[in-house]
């Protein structure tokens, strides 16, 4: 192999369209423009959201809600998740998310436990915040509940 050969896959490029090189072509003439019009002018077109001055969707819909930035979100985990887990696991933030049991979140502050469903099974459980009942069932079924 040489550099000079090297080529893209097939099909992994394609061709620019070559616009106004004849009517044979289909795309001569108006080059695909149509006739006239504001889409047809250089520069021509509307922004995106323009409704040709009805007003906007973005302003028919009333508005709702808050969204705090200064907010922490965790990753949630019921009981219910972790009860089919051996005895004498340690679980924490980085073996729930290996293994499935939570999706991760922006701006997370790590791993929440809530008291869903029953625990048979003593666990080590890390995690920045649990709910009374998850650190009573966890504390009942002989595991451990350790605030990170």
């Amino acid at each position: 192999m040489r550099i000079d050969t090297i080529s893209p896959a097939e099909g992994a490029r394609t061709a620019a369209k070559r616009l106004g090189r004849g009517i044979g072509s289909g795309l001569g003439k108006t080059s695909g423009k149509g006739h006239k019009g504001q889409w047809a002018r250089s520069g021509g077109g509307v922004r995106p959201g323009f409704e040709g001055g009805q007003m906007p969707i973005a302003r028919r819909i009333p508005k709702r809600g808050f969204h705090n930035k200064f907010g922490t979100d965790y990753v949630i985990v019921n009981l219910s998740a972790l009860n089919d887990l051996p005895a004498g696991t340690v679980v924490d933030y980085g073996y729930v998310l290996e293994n499935g049991l939570a999706k991760e979140v922006k701006n997370n502050g790590g791993l929440k436990v809530l008291g869903g469903g029953e625990i048979g099974v003593a666990l080590t459980v890390r995690a920045a915040k649990f709910s009374a009942a998850a650190k009573a069932a966890i504390e009942g079924a002989g595991g451990t509940a350790i605030v990170e």
